[in-house]
């Protein structure tokens, strides 16, 4: 214990503004609390309040212990603690070596019951104050997000910025680099390509002296990056549906999914999921620059990155085509090959069932070899309908007239679909005449959609990558088994099974 016991001074300043006070003239506020005696001063700059990492807190509090300090002196109760659990540690401290504790414009008095009950009460402001602050600055980055703002970060491979205005507002966004583009072309068209692995492409890369622009080593984490990245891809309804049905919260109207912009995606507000791949809760938003990734090869790239079809090839005999589709329909999570011990058979359990799952499985026995042939069968069927689809009466209309004709049919299946879905929230509790016009809306809406279906579906049928899937189906049994894998990608996005229930959820 030293026999001389000094004044220690504490002054706190996150960052300099025109309205906060600086350390020097906290102080000088303390130093009057003094009356001239020997202090030792403390300071941190450029440290928030939130918590007690702060060099110079760090080094009064080791004083303390040491017993050098027989009071503490601040110019305010929040220049030491803005949090209500690091203050009454610190107060438990300060009553252990019988430290006082001083508030130079407050006027605190430690020594007395009400004197503490007071330092407490303006703690839990000083904290609120604090949550408010963080909240504030939260909704305002957020509120940018949704506006397309740049927001600082890694500029993408493929890009450089520039500057634009956005809502009169002077801000950021991509500019494409060709010499970077053309490597991300070259990478997501192999990608999408069942036959090319990410190490594939590595490898093609290194022996082909294609080498990264900006000095970085080409590797199969930096390409799953890149191929997940929505910055790159020209986001039509596609893009759209494939967030919407992943979970994902679009900032967005359906309408200005046209295919003229490229996407942000954020992480969101919600907690994060266990699952990398979940895309539930995340945030997106179209971004002001141009995509050059079309939307058929980003998507199959990413549902790719998505199923992880790459451990399909490493043992096909213990896997299956439908593998990466199938999931139970009690927990979500997705339904695994398993192989029989006694003899050689394949079947589906659920990837959350067992000792240590929270799952009780899909509520069957799911035989791989069976649920082959009834998705076939499915598939054949669902074709079979297109097909009929396609012998109308076709109009003498241009590819990008088609095109066009087709997004807008797409748009406008959207719309219609949402605007079932909140007609159908206000059914509850309505009254007759507002049921009457629910009902009436609903069966004007639901007749567009059929005829809207039928248009879309026959034209998804009738293009080139249709008449392919066709041919694929009726030669399946002497097809090879990543050709399977890319018709079922592209026809179906999911199966739910549960409890002898099979739902499917087709891609078109």
């Amino acid at each position: 214990m030293c026999s001389t016991l000094y004044d220690a001074l504490y002054a706190r300043q996150s960052i300099e503004k025109k309205d906060s006070i600086s350390v020097e003239s906290q102080l000088e506020y303390c130093r009057y609390e003094t009356h001239g005696a020997d202090c030792m001063e403390y300071t941190d700059k450029g440290f928030s309040g939130k918590d007690t990492n702060r060099p110079g807190f760090e080094k009064m509090m080791q004083d303390i212990r040491m017993g050098k300090i027989k009071r503490v002196i601040v110019y305010k109760l929040d220049r030491i603690s803005r949090s209500i659990l690091d203050f009454a540690n610190m107060m438990e401290i300060f009553q252990k070596y019988h430290v006082e504790f001083v508030s130079s414009t407050e006027k605190f008095d430690t020594s007395t019951p009400i004197g503490r009950a007071m330092l407490n009460i303006c703690i839990v402001f000083a904290q609120l104050e604090r949550e408010t602050i963080q909240k504030r600055v939260t909704d305002a980055y957020y509120a940018r997000c949704k506006r397309g703002f740049y927001m600082g970060g890694r500029i993408p491979y493929g890009y450089r910025l520039t500057n634009t205005v956005i809502d009169h507002i002077r801000t950021s966004m991509y500019e494409e680099v060709p010499e970077e583009s053309e490597q991300i072309k070259l990478i997501y068209s192999m990608y999408a390509d069942p036959e090319h692995s990410l190490g594939d492409i590595v490898r093609y890369l290194k022996e082909h002296g294609i080498q990264n622009l900006r000095g970085a080593n080409w590797n199969t984490a930096r390409l799953s990056e890149m191929l997940r990245n929505p910055v790159y891809v020209e986001a039509d309804i596609d893009v759209y549906h494939f967030f919407r049905n992943q979970g994902a919260k679009i900032y967005n109207p359906v309408s200005d999914f046209t295919g003229c912009n490229a996407c942000y995606l954020y992480k969101g507000t919600a907690s994060a999921t266990r699952k990398q791949c979940d895309l539930s809760g995340k945030e997106i938003v179209l971004a002001p620059h141009k995509g050059f990734i079309p939307s058929r090869v980003w998507l199959s790239c990413r549902i790719r990155c998505l199923n992880n079809r790459q451990s399909a090839k490493t043992c096909k005999p213990k896997n299956s085509w439908l593998s990466g589709k199938v999931k139970c329909g009690n927990c979500g999570y997705a339904l695994t090959i398993r192989k029989a011990k006694t003899k050689w058979e394949r079947y589906f359990v659920c990837s959350q069932a067992g000792t240590h799952g929270n799952c009780k499985g899909a509520g069957c026995t799911i035989y791989a070899d069976v649920l082959e042939k009834y998705m076939l069968g499915a598939v054949r069927e669902r074709l079979s309908e297109f097909s009929a689809l396609k012998d109308g009466p076709l109009l003498c209309v241009t590819d990008t007239e088609q095109e066009q004709r087709n997004l807008h049919k797409k748009i406008r299946l959207t719309q219609i679909e949402e605007e079932i879905e909140e007609l159908l929230s206000k059914v509850s509790g309505a009254g007759d005449v507002l049921m009457k016009y629910i009902d009436e809306k609903l069966s004007e809406l639901d007749t567009e959609r059929k005829i809207l279906q039928k248009e879309v579906t026959a034209a998804a049928v009738s293009n080139t990558e249709g008449s392919q899937i066709t041919s694929h189906v009726k030669t399946w049994e002497n097809l090879p088994f990543e050709d399977r894998q890319a018709v079922v990608d592209i026809l179906i996005k999911v199966i739910r099974i549960a409890n002898g229930n099979i739902e499917i959820t087709w891609n078109i």
